[in-house]
C-alpha cells in the first residue's frame, strides 16, 4: 500500500510543467477564451520611387528598303542566267540575257528604212534646188514648186520616222540584257534556261531586295496611335521614347534601334487599325525581306512608386497590398496601377507611401491583421 502511493504522488508532479508550456502557444482572448496566434515568416521590400519604363508591342513585318520585280520587258526566250538566288548584286549588274538574234534582225532592218528614207530626202532636196531657177524666171508654175516643196518636207517626216523605228529597235536589243536596277539581294528565280518569257508573266522572274535599311510595318489600333500621337506631343518628361526597338523571331533584340518613319495616313476602317512604319540601319544585312518581329515603343515613367508585381492581391477589380505595420501585423491597402515595367507595377494616387515596408511575395497566405516575421529577401540566409 504504501509503494502504491507513492506512485500516484510521482506522477502528479508532471502536470503543472504540461500546462506551462501550453501557454507558450495559445493566448486568452477578451472572453478568456484560447486562441492560436498566427506568425508567417515572409520577404517584405521597401517601396521606392524611381523612373520606370513601360512598353508597347506590336507585330510586325520586315521589307527592304528597295524591293524590285525583275520583269522582262521584250519576250524571248532565256538563254542565259547569270546570277544565283540570294547573290548579292550591284546596280547595272548583268542579271539574264534573253535571245537577241530576232531584235538584232529588226534593228537591221530599221537601220535600212532609215538609210531608204535618208536617200529619198536627199531627192526631194535635189528635186526642190532644180525647180528653183525656173520658178525664178517664171518657166514654171508656183503649184510645181510647192508640190516640190511638199514631196521634200514629206520625205523628212519619213526619215524621222524611220529613226524612231530605229530607236526602238535598238531599244529592243537592250532590253535582252537584263539588268540590276539597284544593288541588293537576288530572290527566288522561278525561270530556268530555255523558259519564254515575256513582260506579261503572271510572276516576275526574280525580285531584288535593297536591304541597306529595312521598314517594319506593323499596325497600332485607333486608341493606341490616339495615345501615341499625344505622347509624341506631350511637353512632360513622360513623351514616348523617339527611338524604337525591334525584336527578332528568336527572341533577341536586335542592335541598332531604329524611327518611326511614316504612317498610313488613315484609319482602315474593317480592322479600325492604321499601319505605321519603322526604319532600321542594317549594316550587317542579317535582316531580309519576309523575316518577322516585334516593335517596341518605349514610354518613361519619371520618378513614380513600385511594387513588385507579385505582391498584388486581386479582390474581383481591385489590387491591394498588404503594408507591414510596427507592431508586425499587415494591413492591406488598395493600390491603383498604371502600367508595367520589368516585374514591377507602376502606381499612381495609391494610398502606399515611399518608404513603407509591404509584403513581397506569398500574399494568398496573408489575411487582413495577421502576424508576419518580415525579412529581406537578399539578406536571408
Amino acid at each position: 500500500m504504501r509503494l502504491k502511493n507513492l506512485k500516484i504522488t510521482h506522477n502528479l508532479l508532471f502536470v503543472p510543467a504540461i500546462v506551462i508550456g501550453s501557454l507558450g502557444i495559445y493566448s486568452c482572448d477578451s472572453k478568456g477564451e484560447q486562441v492560436e496566434v498566427e506568425t508567417l515568416s515572409l520577404p517584405v521590400t521597401t517601396v521606392e520611387r524611381d523612373s520606370a519604363v513601360t512598353t508597347f508591342e506590336y507585330l510586325g513585318a520586315i521589307e527592304g528598303k528597295v524591293n524590285v520585280e525583275i520583269r522582262p520587258q521584250v519576250e524571248g526566250l532565256l538563254d542565259e542566267i547569270h546570277v544565283d538566288e540570294g547573290d548579292f548584286v550591284e546596280k547595272g549588274q548583268l542579271l539574264f540575257s534573253i535571245n537577241s538574234l530576232p531584235y538584232q534582225e529588226r534593228l537591221k532592218n530599221a537601220q535600212a528604212a532609215v538609210e531608204v528614207e535618208r536617200a529619198k530626202l536627199e531627192n526631194a532636196r535635189i528635186e526642190l534646188e532644180r525647180l528653183q531657177p525656173l520658178i525664178d524666171h517664171e518657166v514654171i508654175s508656183d503649184v510645181q514648186m510647192k508640190t516640190a516643196e511638199s514631196n521634200y518636207e514629206v520625205a523628212k517626216a519619213s526619215l524621222a520616222q524611220a529613226e524612231a523605228l530605229k530607236a526602238t529597235s535598238q531599244i529592243d536589243v537592250q532590253f535582252t540584257q537584263i539588268r540590276a536596277p539597284v544593288s541588293g539581294y537576288i530572290g527566288l528565280i522561278p525561270k530556268r534556261v530555255g523558259n519564254l518569257v515575256s513582260k506579261g508573266d503572271d510572276e516576275p522572274v526574280t525580285t531584288l531586295s535593297d536591304i541597306s535599311e529595312i521598314y517594319v510595318y506593323f499596325a497600332m489600333s485607333e486608341s493606341n496611335y490616339l495615345f501615341y500621337k499625344k505622347m509624341q506631343e506631350d511637353s512632360t518628361a513622360r513623351r514616348l521614347n523617339p527611338h524604337v526597338k525591334l525584336i527578332l523571331a528568336d527572341g533577341t533584340v536586335y542592335s541598332e534601334e531604329g524611327v518611326i518613319d511614316a504612317d498610313a495616313g488613315q484609319i482602315d476602317r474593317t480592322t479600325g487599325a492604321i499601319t505605321l512604319r519603322a526604319k532600321f540601319d542594317n549594316p550587317n544585312k542579317l535582316l531580309r525581306s519576309g523575316n518577322t518581329g516585334k516593335i517596341i515603343l518605349e514610354q518613361i515613367h519619371p520618378d513614380v512608386l513600385m511594387v513588385p508585381q507579385k505582391s498584388i492581391t486581386k479582390v474581383q477589380d481591385k489590387n491591394f497590398v498588404f503594408a507591414l505595420k510596427a507592431d508586425s501585423t499587415v494591413e492591406r491597402k488598395e493600390v491603383h496601377l498604371d502600367g508595367k515595367a520589368g516585374e514591377n507595377f507602376i502606381l499612381k494616387g495609391s494610398n502606399i507611401s515611399e518608404g513603407e515596408t509591404i509584403i513581397e511575395s506569398g500574399v494568398n497566405k496573408v489575411k487582413d491583421g495577421m502576424k508576419v516575421e518580415g525579412y529581406q529577401q537578399t539578406s536571408r540566409p
